[in-house]
């Protein structure tokens, strides 16, 4: 019988296992370290995803603030922008008393004109926060919502608003600018903080006929 019928002696083995292993020790390494940069660049993609829809949302909203005092000359302006607000606060009614308190709420005209006359209500957007995540809850000229929609998942601490132009977001005049902030994380290394800007659009005169 020659060595090669005999196989591996015990060295030759021993020697494999052992260059095995010094092979796989840095490919196990590797494979850790891209799994885990997997794992924190899809936490990355969410939150930049919930990011995105955030800022459309409320600057599309902000832009739209703007509750008109139509008996008044040129229908200027009044108070539009709620901080802290229950779903009933001010008399416009948006969902229960089992709904959240809101961060923020905007308030806007909302016009019905399929009946001969035009019909004046108020369409609410409110913010609120349940557990971690960011609400957009909708009234659209009634107290019933329209639409309850996440906005962001991982939101950690309470959000703060700000308002530019007046400081003073709930007074009688209507801020120009409203800015949201808060900070999300999916894990406890990684918290970004973001911070939700709009510019109101709605101006003092409005164009909608009187009810």
């Amino acid at each position: 019988m020659t060595r090669r019928d005999a196989g591996f002696t015990l060295i030759e083995l021993l020697v494999t296992v052992v260059i095995l292993g010094l092979i796989m020790l840095p490919l196990g390494n590797a494979i850790i370290g891209v799994l885990h940069n997997y794992n924190a660049t899809s936490d990355r993609l969410a939150l930049s995803h919930d990011a995105q829809i955030s800022a459309a949302y409320f600057g599309r909203d902000v832009a739209a603030v703007g509750l008109h005092d139509y008996p008044a000359n040129g229908a200027p302006l009044k108070a539009s922008v709620q901080v802290n607000a229950q779903y009933n606060t001010g008399g416009q009614t948006c969902g229960t008393a089992a709904t959240p308190a809101a961060l923020v709420r905007f308030l806007s005209d909302d016009w019905d004109n399929s009946g001969p006359q035009p019909v004046l209500g108020t369409d609410v957007v409110a913010y609120y926060l349940a557990g971690t995540q960011l609400h957009r809850l909708r009234c659209t000229g009634s107290a019933t919502p329209a639409s309850d929609v996440i906005l962001a998942h991982y939101v950690t601490g309470t959000p703060k608003v700000t308002c530019v132009n007046p400081v003073v977001c709930d007074g009688a005049s209507v801020p120009e600018q409203v800015n949201l902030t808060f900070t999300v994380s999916k894990s406890p290394t990684d918290s970004y903080q973001l911070t939700l800007t709009g510019q109101r659009r709605q101006t003092d005169v409005s164009t909608q006929p009187s009810p």
